[in-house]
């Protein structure tokens, strides 16, 4: 990609790096698998905490961002 290009692409040679973020997004994924689980079992309890659940629906959504992000950096780019 030309210098200077709206898009940038960061390529990830180092194996160190790339094992590190494949360790972070299986981290991520467990994490957003728990809360899941979290959200389920209050409320399951009868009337939940609204306000914890919505904390935790948020905490998901700031994971799926960064699950997201990791993924399209692991990813490479294939120019159709």
């Amino acid at each position: 990609m030309p210098p200077g290009s709206a898009m940038m692409t960061i390529d990830i040679d180092d194996e160190d790096e790339r094992q590190q973020m494949m360790g972070e997004l299986n981290r991520l994924r467990e994490e957003h698998r728990d809360l899941d689980a979290a959200i389920a079992a209050i409320e399951s309890v009868g009337p939940a905490d609204q306000l914890q659940i919505q904390r935790l629906k948020k905490r998901k959504l700031i994971l799926k961002d960064r699950i997201t992000f990791l993924e399209d950096r692991l990813t490479p780019d294939i120019i159709a």
